[in-house]
C-alpha cells in the first residue's frame, strides 16, 4: 500500500484527502483504513509526504515545504540546504524557531520562487545531527559549568552541573553530550571526556578533531587484531604471486611521508615503447574483509593530514609498516603493467599481484633536484636514467591528457610550518615541481587503467566521479568576468572540458586569474565515489577510480578486494555480485561523507593556526590581492595564501557594494575596489579563537 499512496500522490495535480486516496485505492474494509491511515502517518514522519492543515496530502516534493540541513551563521541566521536545488534558503533570525547548525529540518519557503533569493522560516526540527558539543568550560559562582562553544556558528547554552562534569576545571576542552531540554536554546549536557587544558599544545588542533567526529585511538578490539599481523612477509604469502624483486623499482614521496603507497618503475621494450609499472600496497591482503579492523578503517574512511600530526586510517604497524612500501624490504603488491607508445597512447596492460623490494625511498625534493637543475643528490646517481625517461613518459602523458580535455587548475595549497609546542614559525605556498606531477600523472593512468578493465567485466565497482558542471553555473561565472571586461572570443556553446581549457587559457594573462580560476574551480561540482560510471570531468576521463593509495583511503582499498575476488580468485557468481551491488552503495555514500570531514577538519585547522601566526604580526604591512566582495567588506589573500577580511564598518568612507560587478565604491573619495586589484593592507585583528584576521587598507599597488 505504502508504494500504491506514494504513487497516486506523485501523479496528483492536486492535494488529496484521506477519503479521496481511498476511493483511489478502491479501499472499503476498516482493516484496509486503519492500514491506509498508519501509512500517511509514517510517510509524514519520514517527512515524504506533506499533511496540510486543510487536513489533505501531497507529496512533500509537490509542495511549499522542503527537507534540508541547516547552515547557520554565527549572527544568527541561517540558510538551508536542500537537495537536488541549486540555491540555498535564506533564514532570519526570528525564523529560526529554535534550529541550530547542522540540525535537519522542514522549511517553507515564504518568498517567490522566481526571485533571486529564496527565503523562508522553519517549520520543524527533523533531526538534531549532533549531540556531542566540543567547547571550553567555565564554572559560575554556582557550581555550574557553561560550555564556550568552539563553533560559533551554534548558538546554545549548555549548562553542566558538578556531578557531570568529570572532575572537569575552567580552560579544560571537553566533549558534552546534550542531555535535557531547559528551553528553546538552553540544555543540560555532561561531560563525557576531557581533551586537555586549552593551554596545553595540539590541543587546539584535537579540539577540531574531536569536532569532525574523527576518532585518534583505535580500539583495543583492532589493536588485539593487529599483534596476530606478522610484520614481516610470511613464505606462504609468496605463493601465487609474480616476484618483481630483482627488478629496479623504487618510490617518491614527500620528505616526511612514512605510509608509502606506491612505487613506479620503467623500461623501454625493444619496439620502442615505454613499459611504465605502477605498483601499490596490497592493504586488503591484511585488513580482511568485515573483520575489526576493516570495520574499523571503513568508518574511517580516510587518513587525516594536519600541520603537526597524521590521523591514519590504518593502525601505524600497518601504515607505517608491512603495508608502507618502505626501502630494501620485501613487500606485497598489486602491480599494474602499462606498454605506451611515443604518442602517450596505452597499447597493452596487465593487472596481477606481486611481490617487491624497493630499491630507495625518494623524496619529491631531490628528484626535482635531478629533473629541473640536473644536480644528483648522493645516492641517485644509479637511478638518473630512469628518473628522465619517467619525466619523458611523464611529459607525453600530461600532453596526451590535456589533448582529451584535461582542465588544470594548479591551484596553490598552503604549507604552515609549527614548532614543538605546535605554533605556527612559518607559512608559505607548498612546491610542487616536475616530480610532483610525474607521479600525479602515472597514478593517473594506472587508476584509468584499473577502471576501465573492471568496467567493461560489467562487474560491480566503485568510481571516482566528476560530473559536468551545470551550465547555469559556468553562464554566471560569464556573465560575472563579463563585468570585469573580458569577453571569451567565440561562443561558449557547452560545458565540454575542452570549453573549460579554452576559458582558463584566456584567462591566464589576466592579473586576477588565481582569484578567478579558483571562481570557476568552485562553480562546478564536487568528485566523489559512486558504485556507477558517470565519467571524471576535470580529467576528462570516461572511467576512473582511486586505487592507488590504499592506505589512505578506503575505496582504494575496497578496489584492491575486488580484483582479488574477480580477477584473482575468480569469483564471479551471482552471490557475490549481489552482495557488492549492494555493499558497494553503503561505501561509496560514506567515503564521500568522511572526505568531505577530513577537508573540512584540515581547513579548520589551516584557518586556525593562520590566524594564530598573525596574532604575532598585528601593525605590519602585507601585499595581497581582492579575492572576494561582499557587503560587509572585502577579502585580502597575501602571497603566501593567508586571507583576511577588511571590514567595511573600518573603511574611512561610506561605501556602496555592487553585488553585480562585485566592487566597493567609496561616496566621497570614489576609490572604487574591484577582483584581483593588488593593495597593501595592514593587519589590524586576529584571533586564533575565532579563527578570524582584520586587515586594513593602506593603499593601492
Amino acid at each position: 500500500m505504502r508504494d500504491d499512496v506514494i504513487n497516486i500522490l506523485k501523479n496528483s495535480d492536486k492535494a488529496l484527502s484521506i477519503y479521496e486516496l481511498q476511493d483511489l485505492l478502491s479501499i472499503d474494509t476498516v482493516s484496509e483504513v486503519s492500514e491506509l491511515s498508519k501509512v500517511l502517518r509514517e510517510l509524514e514522519d519520514e517527512v515524504i509526504i506533506y499533511h496540510s492543515h486543510k487536513d489533505k496530502y501531497m507529496m512533500l516534493e509537490n509542495s511549499h515545504l522542503r527537507k534540508g540541513v541547516m547552515r547557520a551563521n554565527k549572527k544568527g541566521f541561517g540558510f538551508v540546504e536542500i537537495d537536488n536545488m541549486d540555491d540555498d534558503v535564506y533564514i532570519a533570525q526570528e525564523n529560526m524557531n529554535g534550529a541550530i547548525h547542522d540540525d535537519i529540518v522542514l522549511v517553507e519557503i515564504t518568498s517567490k520562487m522566481m526571485l533571486d533569493r529564496l527565503e523562508g522560516r522553519v517549520l520543524k526540527i527533523l533531526k538534531r545531527q549532533v549531540q556531542r558539543y566540543i567547547g571550553e568550560i567555565q564554572f559560575d559562582q554556582n557550581d555550574v559549568g557553561h560550555l564556550r562553544l568552539d563553533d560559533s556558528k551554534i548558538k546554545l547554552d549548555i549548562q553542566i552541573p558538578r556531578d557531570k562534569s568529570l572532575n572537569a576545571v575552567d580552560g579544560h576542552k571537553v566533549v558534552v553530550e546534550l542531555g535535557k531540554r531547559l528551553n528553546n536554546y538552553t540544555y543540560e549536557g555532561n561531560v563525557v571526556e576531557i581533551i586537555g587544558h586549552k593551554n596545553d599544545p595540539g590541543v587546539d588542533i584535537l579540539s577540531i578533531i574531536y569536532k569532525h567526529n574523527i576518532d585518534v585511538e583505535f580500539s583495543d578490539e583492532v589493536k588485539e587484531e593487529v599483534s596476530h599481523i606478522s610484520m614481516e612477509v610470511l613464505p606462504e604469502e609468496y605463493q601465487n604471486r609474480r616476484d618483481l624483486r630483482d627488478l629496479e623499482i623504487f618510490t617518491i614521496d614527500g620528505d616526511d611521508t612514512k605510509d608509502i603507497d606506491d612505487a613506479i618503475s620503467i623500461c623501454k621494450l625493444s619496439n620502442g615503447h615505454y613499459q611504465l609499472g605502477v605498483h601499490i600496497a596490497d592493504v586488503s591482503h591484511y585488513v580482511k574483509e568485515v573483520s575489526p579492523l576493516d570495520n574499523e578503517a571503513m568508518e574511517r574512511g580516510t587518513s587525516v593530514y594536519l600541520v603537526d600530526r597524521v590521523i591514519p586510517m590504518l593502525p601505524h604497524e600497518l601504515s607505517n609498516g608491512i603495508c608502507s612500501l618502505n626501502p630494501n624490504v620485501d613487500r606485497l603488491t598489486i602491480s599494474c603493467v602499462m606498454e605506451f607508445d611515443g604518442a602517450g597512447k596505452q597499447l597493452d596492460y596487465e593487472i596481477f599481484p606481486s611481490v617487491i623490494r624497493s630499491r630507495i625511498q625518494m623524496t619529491y625534493r631531490n628528484v626535482n633536484s635531478i629533473l629541473e637543475k640536473n644536480v644528483v643528490p648522493k645516492g641517485y646517481e644509479p637511478y638518473v636514467k630512469s628518473l628522465r625517461m619517467m619525466a619523458d613518459l611523464a611529459k607525453i602523458l600530461r600532453t596526451m591528457k590535456h589533448k582529451r580535455g584535461y582542465i588544470e587548475f594548479d591551484i596553490d595549497e598552503a604549507k604552515i610550518l609549527v614548532d614543538q609546542n605546535c605554533k605556527p614559525i612559518q607559512i608559505g605556498i607548498r612546491e610542487r615541481g616536475v616530480g610532483e606531477r610525474l607521479i600525479e600523472d602515472f597514478m593517473i593512468a594506472a587508476n584509468e587503467c584499473v577502471a576501465t578493465h573492471i568496467y567493461f567485466m560489467n562487474l560491480p565497482f566503485i568510481y571516482r566521479v566528476h560530473e559536468v558542471p551545470k551550465e547555469e553555473k559556468i553562464r554566471s561565472f560569464l556573465g560575472f568576468i563579463g563585468t570585469l571586461g573580458y569577453q571569451i572570443p567565440g561562443d561558449i556553446k557547452d560545458t565540454k572540458p575542452t570549453t573549460m581549457q579554452r576559458l582558463l587559457k584566456f584567462l591566464a594573462d589576466k592579473k586576477e586569474f588565481k582569484i578567478l580560476s579558483s571562481l570557476l574551480l568552485r562553480s562546478m561540482q564536487k568528485a566523489v565515489y559512486k558504485p556507477e560510471n558517470l565519467g571524471h570531468y576535470g580529467l576528462a576521463s570516461s572511467c576512473y577510480t582511486h586505487f592507488t593509495s590504499p592506505i589512505r583511503r578506503y575505496p582504494d582499498t575496497t578496489v584492491h578486494r575486488l580484483l582479488h575476488t574477480y580477477l584473482f580468485d575468480h569469483k564471479i557468481d551471482m552471490a557475490t555480485i549481489r552482495k557488492w551491488e549492494e555493499k558497494l552503495v553503503y561505501i561509496a555514500d560514506h567515503s564521500s561523507a568522511k572526505e568531505r570531514a577530513s577537508v573540512d577538519c584540515e581547513r579548520e585547522v589551516e584557518d586556525m593556526k593562520m590566524a594564530e601566526y598573525m596574532e604575532e604580526h598585528i601593525g605590519e604591512e602585507y601585499e595581497g590581492m581582492i579575492s572576494s566582495v561582499t557587503s560587509f567588506g572585502m577579502f585580502v589573500t597575501l602571497d603566501n595564501l593567508i586571507e583576511g577580511l577588511v571590514p567595511l564598518r573600518d573603511m574611512k568612507d561610506f561605501f556602496h557594494y555592487d553585488e553585480d560587478h562585485m566592487t566597493l565604491t567609496g561616496e566621497k573619495s570614489h576609490v572604487k575596489y574591484s577582483i584581483g586589484e593588488r593593495i597593501i593592507v595592514r593587519v589590524v585583528r586576529a584571533s586564533k579563537e575565532e579563527k578570524t584576521i582584520d586587515f586594513e587598507v593602506v593603499r593601492k599597488v
